[in-house]
């Protein structure tokens, strides 16, 4: 089946929900999710985006700029992944954890103003990762169209390309959660690090950045191709006086780059 044929089955799923809430990141996935809702369902279309610290500023804003744009119902929902039992301990689980929780609330909301689909982005590559989250979805009745459709990243980002999104060449993004080992203990101070770090490393052009936290050393992972540029000793001192004003003792490249949930390597297999 094509990008386009996908496409056509997707809005025809969508069409025939009558009324849907979606939960938007502003992401390449949910964007175009919920660009594509927006495009059959008209005002039958609510958007919820989660707002915490584990979520960077940029990305909400990000988010919220989208919606105003297209003239979407949006609501924020505040969600403490620090305050669920166990989460900040990082086990295995702990996407579970945040999901239960954040799409609990989004259930709530849906259920006092009567929507009875609530959506997400996963698509069908999701599938192939380690991803506790989904039982989470399921229990709770959440539906991914996108996946449903059969729609891969790239067909999402070509797709994207063609009705002009902004985000159809955006990096991949996941929670700052996921930049610390399993086991180690996560706190607001040590996300606001790790968020500060890469916010640094973009205002410095580096576009696909994951700053992965291992106690009071920071392993940077940028894209294979981009890897070359700390060649330049200026940049790595540049870097490294950065990363230990912001609280790092130590700081590393990541020699392989960047790839999708380097975290879950150690996991046993």
């Amino acid at each position: 089946m094509t990008a386009q044929e996908k496409l056509a089955l997707l809005k025809s799923n969508l069409q025939s929900l009558g009324h849907v809430m979606i939960a938007f990141s502003g992401g390449v996935d949910s964007t175009f999710l919920l660009k594509a809702a927006h495009d059959v369902l008209g005002n039958a279309v609510t958007a919820v985006t989660a707002r915490s610290a584990t979520f960077p500023e940029r990305e909400f804003h990000e988010a919220t700029d989208f919606i105003q744009k297209l003239g979407i119902k949006h609501l924020v929902v505040l969600s403490e992944e620090l305050e669920i039992n166990g989460f900040s301990d990082n086990p295995p689980n702990r996407c579970y954890l945040c999901k239960k929780e954040l799409f609990s609330k989004i259930r709530k909301i849906a259920d006092e103003q009567k929507i009875e689909h609530i959506a997400d982005g996963s698509n069908l590559d999701d599938l192939k990762d380690y991803r506790p989250g989904r039982q989470a979805l399921q229990e709770l009745g959440i539906i991914s169209p996108l996946r449903d459709a059969g729609l891969t990243k790239e067909d999402i980002r070509i797709l994207s390309r063609e009705m002009d999104l902004p985000t159809w060449n955006k990096p991949a993004f996941a929670c700052l959660s996921s930049r610390f080992p399993y086991g180690e203990k996560i706190t607001k101070e040590k996300l606001a690090m790790v968020d500060q770090a890469e916010q640094y490393l973009i205002d410095l052009g580096f576009n696909l950045v994951r700053v992965r936290c291992h106690g009071t050393l920071a392993r940077i992972e940028v894209a294979i191709e981009a890897r070359s540029k700390f060649f330049s000793q200026e940049l790595m001192d540049q870097v490294y006086q950065e990363f230990k004003k912001i609280g790092f003792i130590f700081v590393c490249l990541d020699l392989k780059g960047y790839r999708t949930g380097s975290m879950n390597a150690t996991l046993p297999q």
